[in-house]
């Protein structure tokens, strides 16, 4: 076959790609006009009620994170390249760009069409695009949160740092789908130590040297070369496996649209494995309860890692946040603490879902087979305690003497992290999505029945930060942890009420053995 045969064949296996992909698109359930008017009035609301006045405050008031020079900034810079390549590479085991709907998966595997052709041709266009959803973010974030784009020569460096992280991103998304798990491990750690050098260089470089173009030469030379590698492996991919992710991102995207995003979210729960011997004593006795979640959370080890890197940051910035003086960085550094310890909490442990089985298949088990409460949440709770007090040792060891005195940030640390515990009670018990929220809620901005579904869905995170927004409101420690406490009750009286469990004598029923 000539070079002129093998063009005329790949253009028109690009024509058929095209021709099915369009078909597909055509089908009956396409979005309508009215529906995509809708859309556009719904981002026209938010742009108008909270984007431009968030622009415009950051634009008249002191910068949150003050950089002050390119030198300063590279640090932070290098540090978002590797976050932005580590997720993306974690994003894509699980939802990697070559995902799709089955049936038009299906109907491109029955063809005589290579694999190359049209897993290549979606996964350009979707890396183009979450190549400039990562630049816009990264932009918009640098604006409201720097003073990068106050000068000019620092702004066009800003823009190409954005453009590097942007593109070394969109590569690793697909890298970490198209390759193998030593593969994705190899590029975790390059991408580590090419920040480290990078941050070493620019120290070691004269002031307001380049410092920034470095930082952003180095994610795009190295998006080119792990790009062309990534396309490679298309060819190579195990299309059993892409089949199986598409169905199971199919059905996940179906529950998130319905409402049960805690049901998408369970389909990516991993599989517990071995250990289950280990659960019973030698004489036919179950061991204890701590024993019991620790051995559980051993059974999912990628889980139990994430939970203890959150755990112990959260404590880490839980502390810097209560210990530190009063402004946005203190409050930022409080508010993020939490919401690492928030979901070290849910990954630490799959008990929190044996306890909602248990409250709300009650009739079946009986009311009298009790310890409920100790038997499942003892782990999470020990567990919690000790990840988040560990995280805060640490941080007190680094900033030693404490600005606060260690009573007044022991109470503010227990207080959040008892308000932590009860929003993630709150979220562990949701049920199904109340048909009552699908109602619409008229008002003089228009239908908002869609924010009320969105604080649902969230609604652990939303008592996290009204939570800590309130306690840092609040002159007083003990008025703050006392806060916390009586926030923590109503999100777990809240909790029980959604398993009906709410009412009396019901407390006593839980913790009777």
């Amino acid at each position: 076959m000539t070079t002129h045969n093998m063009a005329e064949a790949d253009s028109d296996a690009r024509a058929r790609v095209r021709a099915v992909r369009h078909r597909y698109a055509r089908r009956g359930n396409r979005a309508t006009v009215r529906g995509r008017a809708f859309t556009a009035y719904l981002v026209t609301l938010f742009a108008l009620f909270y984007l431009v006045p968030v622009v415009h405050a950051a634009s008249t008031s002191p910068a949150l994170v003050p950089l002050g020079s390119p030198a300063r900034a590279t640090p932070m810079a290098c540090a978002l390249a590797v976050a932005a390549c580590w997720g993306a590479q974690l994003a894509g085991r699980f939802w990697g760009p070559l995902v799709m709907q089955p049936f038009l998966l299906h109907v491109f595997m029955s063809t005589d069409v290579s694999p190359a052709c049209y897993l290549g041709t979606i996964a350009r266009r979707r890396l183009a695009y979450a190549s400039t959803a990562v630049f816009l973010s990264a932009c918009t974030a640098a604006y409201l949160t720097t003073d990068l784009f106050d000068q000019p020569d620092t702004a066009l460096q800003g823009l190409a740092v954005a453009a590097g992280l942007s593109a070394v991103a969109a590569v690793a998304w697909l890298w970490g789908q198209v390759r193998a798990v030593r593969d994705n491990l190899a590029l975790a750690a390059a991408a580590g130590v090419a920040a480290l050098v990078v941050t070493a260089a620019a120290r070691a470089a004269p002031e307001d040297e380049g410092s920034l173009w470095l930082a952003a030469g180095a994610p795009a030379a190295a998006a080119a070369v792990l790009g062309r590698a990534a396309f490679r492996s298309i060819r190579e991919i195990d299309l059993a496996r892409l089949a199986r992710e598409s169905a199971r991102a199919s059905q996940a995207q179906t529950y998130a649209w319905t409402g049960t995003l805690h049901h998408a979210l369970d389909l990516y729960r991993p599989e517990p494995r071995g250990l289950t011997s280990t659960l019973i004593r030698s004489d036919g006795r179950f061991r204890g309860y701590l024993a019991q979640g620790s051995i559980r959370a051993l059974r999912t080890p990628g889980r139990t890692i994430a939970a203890v890197s959150f755990l112990l940051t959260g404590g880490a910035l839980l502390t810097f946040g209560t210990t530190g003086p009063e402004g946005r960085p203190a409050l930022l550094s409080w508010l993020t603490g939490a919401v690492c310890v928030y979901l070290g909490s849910g990954w630490v442990s799959e008990t929190w879902r044996g306890l909602r089985d248990e409250l709300t298949l009650a009739p079946l088990f009986g009311e009298r087979w009790g310890g409920t409460l100790a038997r499942t949440l003892a782990w999470p709770v020990f567990a919690v305690s000790v990840g988040a007090c560990l995280g805060g040792g640490l941080a007190v060891l680094i900033r030693w003497p404490l600005d606060s005195g260690p009573v007044n940030t022991a109470l503010l640390v227990a207080g959040s992290m008892v308000l932590v515990l009860g929003a993630r009670f709150l979220r562990e018990m949701k049920q199904h999505l109340p048909l009552e929220l699908l109602l619409p809620v008229v008002t003089p901005l228009g239908d908002l029945s869609g924010l009320v579904v969105i604080a649902w869905q969230f609604d652990g995170i939303v008592a996290v930060v009204i939570g800590i927004a309130a306690m840092n409101a609040v002159p007083s420690t003990l008025g703050a942890s006392a806060l916390a406490i009586g926030m923590a009750a109503c999100c777990v009286w809240m909790g029980l009420r959604r398993t009906g469990w709410a009412h009396r004598g019901a407390f006593a029923r839980l913790s009777r053995r």
